[in-house]
């Protein structure tokens, strides 16, 4: 399974948490990574993505840039447990799939894919990285590639 994670794009401040929208910046990044993952050979099948506002804003930039579905997923918002994410990605049945979600939660999925902890690598907004993971589980996951606004 390849599996690309991506954070959502910048994000103003003037709302609540979970309503804070994309800002023209934001919108410009995420069309900017997702025509590089369009241009790849890695382009996704699926994409899910978290139900908070900017997530959402980011699946919808990158969902028309790669023409593939999104599905909102309760269980990758900010401060969620990335087990029980890994639990849904072993159930999965898409071989290219990609998150669209938030920090700290991207860099802790990453990590337990890759090293087998819950530390964290730190995400820029819009940025996304390309994990192949032979099979899904802790430290089953090699870094193939990244995208960067």
């Amino acid at each position: 399974m390849f599996l690309l994670i991506m954070r959502h794009g910048e994000a103003g401040w003037h709302t609540q948490d979970q309503q804070r929208a994309l800002t023209e910046s934001g919108r410009l990044a995420s069309a900017a990574v997702a025509k590089q993952i369009a241009a790849s050979r890695w382009r996704p099948e699926h994409i899910w993505c978290s139900p908070l506002v900017r997530a959402r804003q980011t699946a919808a930039i990158v969902s028309e840039l790669i023409n593939c579905p999104v599905e909102e997923k309760t269980f990758i918002t900010p401060d969620d447990d990335p087990g029980e994410c890994l639990d849904r990605l072993i159930m999965a049945s898409h071989q290219s799939l990609m998150l669209i979600s938030h920090m700290p939660f991207v860099g802790a999925i990453s990590t337990l894919l890759v090293d087998g902890h819950r530390r964290g690598i730190p995400f820029m907004t819009s940025q996304a990285v390309l994990l192949d993971m032979p099979i899904a589980g802790p430290g089953c996951a090699d870094i193939r590639a990244q995208f960067f606004p």
